[in-house]
């Protein structure tokens, strides 16, 4: 009897062990591919969501030209390349060429400054500040760099530290724009992958639901948060024009900022209108006119309340809130992948939820019907 004991000791030992050693191989493991994996990540997950996304515009131009997978994906790519990537370089090289040229005149003491005109007292909000800073720097820059050098610097590291970081961002797109391609002509095994990787976590029928609502969500997003904040700015940016307020593009692309992290547009259309009417508009006895330019300004401010509900959750088995506060709570923690990965994360955690609380529904009134 204690040789069958210490048998069984040992042989519990042993597995104990294989096990142990076995889990702490897996963990370092997955701790090593984590760190190969890591440097490529914001890549992938940029690529996964724009293949999501395009996906199936993929597959119109496909059936419509009748072109292969690869030739499509291509065609995408190209395109986004040349959107972005031509854009990008034409400014790199203006701003390099504009730097060069302004410490060139530097050196040679034959640096100046235009004043300001007067238009720009009347910008909203900075307005006045920035034409004071202006005119000092028209008038004296030397003065000007020695009485608030340690700002300028701070300034200056700001604004380096922001187009270097706006570079590297559209380095991140430019590449995943190349690796969506590449998903796009894969995207029948792809999806067939995925689906394996959910099938095996959670089950047949379960992991094909949650893979479907995954993608959904994704999209749902993607047109739902991103495409009205695009929508949104454009409408204002046309507004601006029409209204012929100073740095019109600046305030539309603040407009699609605000958008995008959800807050209302009444911060950016608000200064514009008392801009508008304190600064005599388009000119004298334009009031109709400014009329006119302030109902259109209202209503595309408030054209996010009427797309968003019809595109935010659109295709998804989910609850627009949960799909909404999901995309929120994932920007405060993550930045802007976090609109997608919060948002999709939170559509299956509340799927998850309501399956098990089906189903323990279920068991109880299976157990009713029993006991009676």
């Amino acid at each position: 009897m204690e040789e069958q004991y210490q048998a069984i000791r040992t042989r519990i030992t042993h597995d104990f062990m294989q096990v142990a050693l076995r889990l702490v191989l897996v963990l370092v493991l997955l701790w090593v591919c984590a760190n190969i994996f890591a440097p490529f990540a914001a890549i992938m997950l940029w690529a996964l969501i724009l293949a999501i996304t395009l996906y199936p515009l993929h597959l119109r131009l496909r059936g419509a030209l009748g072109w292969s997978d690869g030739r499509t994906a291509t065609v995408i790519a190209s395109i986004g390349l040349l959107l972005l990537g031509v854009p990008t370089v034409l400014l790199g090289l203006s701003l390099v060429e504009h730097v060069a040229s302004i410490m060139g005149q530097w050196q040679q003491g034959t640096l100046e400054i235009v004043p300001p005109d007067e238009s720009v007292r009347g910008w909203p909000v900075v307005g006045e500040r920035v034409y004071g800073i202006w005119l000092e720097a028209s008038d004296n820059l030397a003065e000007l760099l020695t009485a608030h050098g340690e700002e300028v610097r701070t300034l200056l590291k700001r604004v380096l530290g922001g187009t270097t970081s706006m570079f590297a961002t559209v380095g991140v797109f430019l590449g995943a724009i190349v690796v969506a391609s590449i998903m796009m002509a894969y995207g029948k095994s792809g999806h067939a992958a995925m689906k394996r990787i959910a099938v095996t976590l959670v089950g047949d029928a379960r992991g094909e639901e949650l893979q479907i609502l995954s993608v959904a969500t994704t999209r749902s997003v993607a047109t739902g948060v991103i495409g009205v904040a695009v929508i949104q700015s454009l409408l204002l940016g046309i507004g601006f024009l029409w209204a012929e307020v100073p740095a019109a593009g600046v305030l539309a692309v603040l407009a699609l900022i605000t958008g995008i992290i959800q807050l209302p547009a009444l911060l950016i259309t608000l200064p514009v209108l008392i801009w508008l009417w304190t600064s005599g508009g388009a000119g004298e006895g334009s009031a109709v006119m400014d009329v006119v330019i302030t109902g259109y300004l209202i209503i595309a401010g408030l054209a996010d309340n009427v797309l968003k509900p019809i595109l935010l959750g659109r295709g998804v088995d989910v609850p627009m809130p949960v799909v909404l506060i999901g995309a929120l709570g994932g920007m405060v923690g993550m930045g802007l992948i976090g609109l997608f990965i919060g948002s999709v994360v939170l559509a299956i955690g509340y799927q998850l939820l309501w399956a098990w609380v089906d189903r323990e529904t279920l068991k109880a009134e299976a157990n009713e019907s029993i006991d009676s």
